[in-house]
């Protein structure tokens, strides 16, 4: 029998006559978080509900815990849950009765205990009578956790969930899908934060409808076989402009107030990088050779196809 319980094969969607997914292939095994890591339109949320069973592909097969979609919807739909991009709560009702609200959906009846549990899990008992649109951002993220685990699907699908979410918030997002794999379900995740992404079980980079490369996070960052050097400057901006055209390096990419930059060679670059900012007058605050991140591979993948 198989550990896979999503087969994708060969899935590709148009909508008229823009593609939109482009021969998609992978597999999710059971009690894995498996995301699929990419920017705006790329295809994830089509994807996503593609899986759902809300978007049918025009070509390809798809697989959910063995059943074939096209022919067990039914069966399909009630061990899946989905948390879209903007999952809708009804403001007008508390923590509570939006949670009543949707195992009614589900056809749920015997669900109290599944409830209390689920509000204690993501510490929402003492709001439970608190009106959703009272609830902050971070809070109506947990809520809707709960609304779409209430009805215990072995599989959740989570478009974007942190997207707009505060730093600590997120963070006890994750906290919060951490422990739920020790339940055994399966969690699918797209985002576009590759940071998250590494906290994945498996990632498949995702751009223009196309995965680019799909395996485990230290398998991914092995992919870029060039050293990467962390640069630190007082003009961060000025010195992009300046490094991205130097002939002795092969790649410049800016992170934040810093970048990363790939030597050709190894000779001399540190003096090269100094004299070529120095002429310009930017300080270099910091310079020091770093592990190649997520990031690095996937924007080495989409500029230069390597």
């Amino acid at each position: 029998m198989s550990s896979s319980v999503i087969e994708a094969t060969g899935l590709s969607k148009k909508f008229g006559e823009l593609t939109v997914l482009s021969d998609i292939f992978f597999d999710v095994r059971r009690s894995e978080i498996f995301s699929i890591v990419g920017p705006d339109g790329a295809g994830k949320s089509t994807l996503i509900r593609i899986l759902c069973g809300i978007l049918r592909p025009n070509s390809g097969e798809l697989k959910i815990l063995g059943f074939d979609t096209k022919f067990h919807r039914k069966e399909i739909k009630h061990n899946i849950g989905y948390l879209s991009q903007r999952f809708t709560l009804y403001g007008d009702l508390t923590v509570d009765e939006n949670i009543d609200f949707f195992a009614g959906i589900h056809r749920e009846k015997d669900y109290s205990d599944r409830k209390k549990e689920l509000l204690e899990f993501t510490q929402l008992t003492q709001f439970k009578n608190r009106l959703a649109e009272y609830l902050s951002g971070g809070m109506k993220q947990k809520l809707a956790l709960v609304c779409t685990l209430i009805h215990r699907p072995q599989i959740i699908f989570l478009d974007e969930p942190t997207t707009g979410v505060d730093p600590v918030s997120r963070r006890d997002f994750w906290k919060i899908l951490s422990a739920l794999l020790k339940t055994g379900i399966t969690i699918f995740l797209a985002t576009p934060y590759l940071d998250e992404a590494e906290r994945c079980n498996r990632v498949a980079l995702m751009n223009k409808g196309k995965i680019l490369v799909c395996d485990k996070p230290n398998e991914i960052r092995a992919l870029f076989k060039r050293k990467v050097i962390e640069v630190v400057t007082d003009d961060v901006r000025r010195a992009f402009n300046i490094l991205k055209n130097a002939d002795y390096l092969s790649d410049v990419q800016m992170f934040g107030d810093r970048l990363h930059v790939s030597p050709v060679d190894d000779i001399e670059t540190t003096n090269k990088i100094m004299e070529s900012l120095n002429k310009e007058q930017i300080s270099l605050i910091n310079f020091r050779e770093i592990v190649p991140s997520m990031e690095d591979v996937f924007i080495s993948l989409i500029t230069n196809g390597n």
